[in-house]
């Protein structure tokens, strides 16, 4: 595979991201600013731990939602969780949908330098591991991520929140790729 073939792939799973953040925007507004980023966090754990549950188990007993609708919702509530980095949690809903929008697209775009970046060393490694594989990886950067919450954010030798952050979206965008091609 080509770079250009990656970058085809990783900008139609964003595009189908974008879609459902975008319909959600509509249906619920920025409700999601009064979330902290540990909730943030959570949310996301909870979203890995059912895609882990269908892949052991096999079957939803629950609803309807797909291993594939958990990673794009693992993907949104990413940039999510960045954007409250970035800006802090509100009290209330203080962001339109189209600046919601701006934000959810900025921190994509430096999302997918960094997964071609990263591509570029690993030589598109991601292509020989199985789906089950990112689930894995985005627990363990959510164990992560949630240890260094839980010290304050700080860190002595360890990439920060953002960057596991944004190594939960690649991760899940890998696997929005893997399931859709």
């Amino acid at each position: 595979m080509s770079e250009n073939n990656t970058i085809r792939e990783f900008e139609e799973a964003i595009s189908r991201c974008r879609a459902v953040y975008e319909a959600k925007l509509h249906d619920y507004g920025a409700s999601w600013r009064i979330m902290r980023p540990q909730s943030v966090t959570d949310q996301i754990l909870i979203k890995a731990d059912r895609i882990r549950s269908l892949e052991t188990k096999g079957e939803a007993k629950v609803d309807d939602e797909s291993i594939l609708d958990g990673f794009i919702a693992i993907v949104n509530y990413g940039v999510i969780a960045l954007i409250q980095l970035e800006r802090g949690f509100a009290a209330r809903k203080d962001i339109s949908a189209d600046e919601a929008l701006a934000l959810y697209d900025k921190h994509m775009s430096a999302t997918m330098q960094l997964m071609l970046r990263k591509n570029h060393d690993y030589d598109e490694a991601w292509r020989k591991m199985r789906v089950s594989s990112y689930t894995d990886l985005i627990l363990m950067k959510l164990m992560r991520t949630k240890e260094i919450e839980d010290h304050g954010g700080e860190v002595s030798v360890s990439e920060g929140v953002d960057a596991n952050y944004q190594d939960m979206i690649n991760y899940a965008v890998f696997g929005i790729i893997k399931l859709t091609h």
